[in-house]
This record gives C-alpha cells, sequence and structure tokens, in this order.
C-alpha cells in the first residue's frame, strides 16, 4: 500500500553544487595523472576479489609474508602477501566484475600498454598462478604465537612471469602507468578462480 509521503527529500542547488565540485576534483586528478601518468599512494582493496594478469613482472627487494585478510566471501580467510620495494610490470591488465542493479555483469579492465614502473608494492593475495624465479631466495623462521610472524620469505630480486593473481588488496607507494587503456564490457557472468 503506497502512501504517497516522501522519505527523503533532495535540495537540488546543494545537490548540484556537490557533484559539479566531485566531478572538477575527479577531472582534475584524471588530468593530472593523464599527463604524467603518474599517480602516488594508491590503494585498491575493501571491494571484493579483482584480478591482476601480466606477462612478466621484474622486482627488487621481495617479502611473502603469511596475511589473514578480507576478502569477497570471507572476514578472515588465509592469504600471502607479497611485497616489492620496486618493479617493472609488462603487459599489465587489472580487471573487475561487478553486478549491476540490474543483475547484469559488467567488467572493468585497466591495461598499461607500455611497461608500468612501480613503487612499494604490497599485494595480498589468495590465487597465484605464475612461473617464479627468484635471486638469494630465504626463509625465515621465529617462535611466535602470531602466526603472520612466524615465517618470512625473502629474495633480492624476484622475476614472475605468465601470472594470473586473484588479490582483495593492492597497494603501491608510485605507479607510473603510462599507455593506460581503460574500458568497460558488458560479460554474461563473472570470472571465478577455485584453489586446486
Amino acid at each position: 500500500m503506497e502512501t504517497g509521503k516522501p522519505i527523503g527529500r533532495t535540495v537540488k542547488k546543494k545537490f548540484m553544487a556537490a557533484l559539479c565540485a566531485g566531478l572538477l576534483a575527479l577531472g582534475g586528478m584524471v588530468t593530472v595523472f593523464g599527463m604524467t601518468g603518474t599517480a602516488f599512494a594508491l590503494p585498491l582493496g575493501g571491494m571484493g576479489d579483482f584480478y591482476v594478469q601480466f606477462d612478466k613482472l621484474e622486482g627488487s627487494g621481495f617479502q611473502l609474508l603469511p596475511q589473514v585478510g578480507e576478502t569477497g566471501d570471507s572476514d578472515a580467510s588465509p592469504m600471502v602477501r607479497n611485497k616489492i620495494e620496486e618493479a617493472t610490470v609488462y603487459n599489465l591488465h587489472i580487471y573487475k566484475d561487478l553486478k549491476l542493479p540490474t543483475g547484469k555483469w559488467i567488467r572493468i579492465n585497466i591495461k598499461g600498454t607500455e611497461p608500468t614502473k612501480i613503487k612499494g608494492l604490497i599485494q595480498d593475495a589468495r590465487f597465484i598462478e605464475a612461473n617464479l624465479q627468484f635471486n638469494n631466495l630465504g626463509i625465515h623462521e621465529q617462535n611466535t604465537n602470531d602466526y603472520t610472524k612466524n615465517w618470512t620469505q625473502t629474495a633480492d630480486t624476484v622475476t614472475i612471469t605468465n601470472a594470473k593473481i586473484v588479490t582483495d588488496y593492492l597497494f603501491q607507494t608510485m605507479v607510473n602507468l603510462q599507455g593506460a587503456k581503460i574500458s568497460i564490457e558488458s560479460i554474461d557472468q563473472p570470472e571465478t578462480t577455485e584453489s586446486p
């Protein structure tokens, strides 16, 4: 039964002012990123699983640590945290599948057509499929009740090829993404990756 009473009210002048200010700020950020191709302190997380694919990553100052974090399906899932001080990524492709209110699915794609330079990379991954090559690989253990500090894997350099990673948190202190292509496509259903 409809009562005809309004639930909320929008003041058009304030709404338009806030919308214009937000679009102006977003346009400024896009302009700066478009002119320089560089963004600082860029986190992605809190929105469920997204996928990272690339042909090759060459990195230095590598660390791998156990981690428990939030995913799209769970509040606390086991993951691995990868930290890399500096990395160059070739043919980077980051994408996220989203369900629209209409029930249809879209995929948001970010592709790097030129080598992507990253500093201060932190990534929490729950699935990694890749070829890995380490230089001066070491595993360090310590006796502690905090399982996230019980062991650490380190390497001076890491080369990762043909990678597909399901991640729920990604942070870069600085990323230089020259020749970036951003697109949205309609898909039939979201991609899923199950661990064997």
